[in-house]
């Protein structure tokens, strides 16, 4: 299963903020934005961090692709 952060990164232009600014605001680290940069994981600890700062909820930051889980429903 991937995720995708692309809605956060609209978001950010949105409010006009980058994210140095996000890592500092959040309180997470650069490799945490560096990660969410690839699309890889991060805890749900850290996304909660970010809903906070910016004021939203988790499925305005983040999607699960749809290729994907077509996909996965091949692998069960």
């Amino acid at each position: 299963m991937s995720v995708s952060y692309n809605k956060l990164w609209k978001l950010l232009i949105d409010k006009n903020m980058n994210k140095t600014e996000l890592k500092n605001v959040a309180r997470v680290s650069s490799n945490v934005i560096a990660k969410m940069g690839k699309n890889e994981a991060v805890s749900m600890e850290t996304i909660t961090k970010i809903c906070k700062t910016l004021e939203c909820d988790v499925g305005d930051i983040m999607e699960i692709s749809k290729d994907n889980l077509d996909r996965d429903k091949e692998i069960f």
